[in-house]
């Protein structure tokens, strides 16, 4: 009776083990494709969940990925709704005064999606509207730059939106990280006519060095945990597969 006894309680002792798991919560832009999108079953999916979910593995704990208005993302974050934000966060000295920075995961520069021929140089700018995503380093770039060479900014709540302005002709341009302008309009039907152009904007004063995951100030111990698992994927091919999943060049850049 005793080896069943003890089979039980083996069985037992994992199962309590498995329910106190530690689940690490990471909040994402529901409306950022190819990096992070909400499915019809309120499932997160693309770049950014899947490189949550490679972390969590490698941090041996379970992952939840959940869905927040960009614009509101820090503040959820220090009011503890979250324990970390991956969604394709600029790493800046100004959002460091808010939050602590893992290593970048990517980085890309920005780009404005306009009409294909477009020459952009400074007096293009002059009477056109351009779109943003509201909060974003983009808007805060073009509100210093562009506005200043005539241009209006349109914000957005959700980075789709502008494409869907563009293509109906009520701004401009859109001014967003090159990888979502490029996968998520203009290699599709909708935005045929259209490309990325002029070019790169990666000032490091503005654009900073590269996406990072955020933490709470102070989470020291996390933060650790974030980059040594970060090493992980990258080293061990998990990195390389997800970004071949969404992308057909480096994202990870310098």
């Amino acid at each position: 009776m005793k080896k069943p006894l003890l089979v039980l309680g083996a069985l037992a002792l994992a199962l309590t083990t498995a329910a106190h798991a530690e689940t690490l919560r990471f909040a994402t832009d529901a409306s950022y494709p190819p990096f992070s999108k909400q499915g019809a079953d309120g499932k997160m999916t693309g770049f950014d969940p899947d490189i949550a979910q490679a972390l969590c593995a490698a941090m041996k704990a379970q992952c939840e990925v959940l869905p927040q208005d960009f614009d509101g993302i820090i503040p959820a974050l220090n009011a503890k709704k979250f324990d970390a934000v991956i969604a394709s966060m600029n790493i800046t000295e100004e959002r460091k005064k808010a939050v602590d920075f893992s290593d970048k995961y990517y980085n890309m520069a920005s780009r404005l999606v306009a009409r294909e021929g477009s020459q952009v140089n400074d007096a293009w700018f002059k009477g056109k509207k351009i779109g943003v995503l509201r909060s974003s380093i983009q808007e805060k770039y073009a509100r210093e730059h562009f506005v200043k060479l005539g241009a209006k900014l349109v914000s957005y709540g959700k980075a789709p939106e502008s494409f869907l302005d563009l293509k109906a002709a009520r701004v401009d341009a859109a001014f967003v990280d090159a990888a979502v302008g490029d996968v998520d309009f203009v290699k599709t039907a909708n935005g045929k006519g259209f490309a990325l152009v002029g070019p790169d904007y990666n000032d490091p004063k503005y654009f900073g060095v590269g996406s990072g995951i955020a933490v709470r100030k102070g989470d020291k111990a996390l933060l650790a945990r974030i980059n040594q698992a970060l090493k992980q994927i990258r080293a061990d091919g998990s990195y390389d597969k997800i970004q071949k999943k969404y992308f057909s060049f480096d994202i990870y850049g310098k």
